[in-house]
This record gives C-alpha cells, structure tokens and sequence, in this order.
C-alpha cells in the first residue's frame, strides 16, 4: 500500500487487495489508549504549571515513567491546542489567508460590564477521547456569557458561541489570540457586522486573556477532573449545570464575594441608568 501513490488512489488500492478503505488509516489502539493517557496527563499538569513547555512537559513524563521524546509532545500540545505561557516570538497560529487585527488594550482600565469581551478554547477530555470546549467571557464580571463543545478545531462551534453570547447583549471591544478559529471571516465578520472593535493579542503578550486562562483553571479543578464523561453529550450535561452554577451561584474573591450573574447584570443597569440620567 502506498499512501502518496499518485496513480492509483487509496480507496483503489484496497480494492484490489480485497481490504476494507477503513483497514488503512486504522491506528494500533494501544497506541491512541497511550495517547490519550499522555494526553490527560499533560492537560492536568499544564493546567497547574501552564509555564511548562514541551521541553519541560517531555522531562516531567518522563520523571512519570512515560519514555516520550519531544517530537511527539509537541504533536500533542497542537491536538490540545495549548501553548505554555512565557514570552515567545509568536503567539497565534493564523492562517495566511485571515487578517490580523491590532491589540487596543494597552493601558486600558475595565471598569464595566460590556467593555471587553474574550473568548478562548480548551481541550476536555472524555472517558474514550477528548473534545474541544469555547467560552466567551465579560472580562470586568467573569460573566460567561455562551459557551460550545466540539470534537474538532474549526472556525464555526466558536462562532456559534459567538452568535449565542450576542443574544444577550455586545462588547466594546473584543479580545482573542491570533488563532485560526478566531481570525477567520466568519468569527471577526460577525464582530464587524455587530460594529465591535477587534482586538488581538500580539507578541510576547502572554497574559492577555488571563480571566478566560483562569476560567479553564477553575472550571477543569472544580467539574472535569471531578468526573468520567462517557460521551459529548453527558459532558455537555454537566457542563451546562457547572456554568450555571458558576454564574449564578459561585462567590469570587475578585468579584468582593459576588456571583458573576449579580456583577454583570447589576453592574450593567446601574450603567445604563447613570447613563440615561446623564
């Protein structure tokens, strides 16, 4: 069987063998079962030391009896999606063709609910796989306002959260990495439709998304690494019951022991009262 054979394409090739198409992307399921141990294993210690690189990440599993190289945490932190924090030559990952829009937060103070939004993705790992989960977040409440789970790293379950954080209100300004999902036409078009200003982090900025970095920190200690999601669907379950209480229930120290419902909401009527009483 020749993968690149030029002349006779795949789906021929196991014809005339007499083998199923599926036969040849099979992969040894020892080898996906490692990856996924890998896998969570680095999302929990990245999760606590997201500082850690893959130099460092591959000297750490192999102190956990795991004999890694480099090469291949680093094909796992690009299925993760993860990049460690510390300053570095680029950040983003766009794709040629998607347009880069400058970062407008320096030296901006929040101070109100529908200043800036931010939106950000992580990986959640199930029982016999993993999924990718996006939150879009109100930066001065850690209101979040929608969130979506995928199976795969595309543009359109991010807009989709997008279009769903909309419905509730809009943002001055919005802030993400220079990612493929969030550069694309569709993300940055429904901003520009809606008149928000596009904000994205530039070099060496590592911590400008920090609050949605700290919602992932707080959301994988206190539900993921609680349970064993089976499926995308008791994930997306549990989740939906973790955010709620997350908004509505949970106190934050930040927050002068308020929920995020209470600051986001109450915090925008008396912004728009001021306003109309001006």
């Amino acid at each position: 069987m020749e993968k690149e054979n030029r002349k006779v394409s795949v789906a021929r090739q196991c014809e005339l063998l007499n083998l199923p198409r599926s036969s040849f992307y099979y992969s040894s399921t020892v080898n996906d079962d490692c990856n996924l141990e890998l896998m969570r294993l680095i999302d929990e210690q990245f999760t606590r030391a997201p500082f850690y690189g893959v130099r460092r990440m591959t000297a750490w599993l192999r102190t956990q009896g795991y004999e890694v190289n480099p090469k291949r945490v680093r094909r796992l932190f690009r299925r993760l999606g993860l990049q460690a924090i510390y300053p570095r030559r680029r950040i983003g990952f766009s794709s040629p063709g998607h347009k880069l829009y400058p970062y407008l937060l320096e030296g901006v103070k929040v101070e109100r609910p529908d200043q800036i939004w931010g939106a950000d993705i992580t990986y959640i790992r199930l029982a016999h796989g993993f999924v990718y989960l996006v939150a879009v977040m109100d930066w001065y409440s850690r209101y979040v306002l929608s969130w979506e789970l995928s199976n795969t790293l595309d543009s359109r379950f991010c807009g989709e959260a997008l279009r769903k954080a909309l419905w509730t209100s809009r943002p001055e300004i919005f802030n993400t990495d220079q990612g493929v999902q969030f550069s694309s036409q569709e993300f940055t078009g429904l901003l520009q439709d809606c008149e928000i200003k596009i904000s994205m982090d530039g070099r060496g900025r590592v911590y400008d998304n920090i609050f949605v970095e700290r919602l992932w920190r707080t959301v994988k200690y206190e539900e993921v690494y609680l349970h064993e999601y089976r499926t995308i669907s008791e994930a997306r379950q549990n989740l939906r019951a973790y955010f709620l209480f997350y908004n509505a229930e949970r106190l934050h120290q930040s927050l002068s022991y308020r929920t995020p419902h209470e600051v986001y909401f109450g915090g925008f009527k008396a912004s728009n009262q001021a306003e109309a009483g001006s």
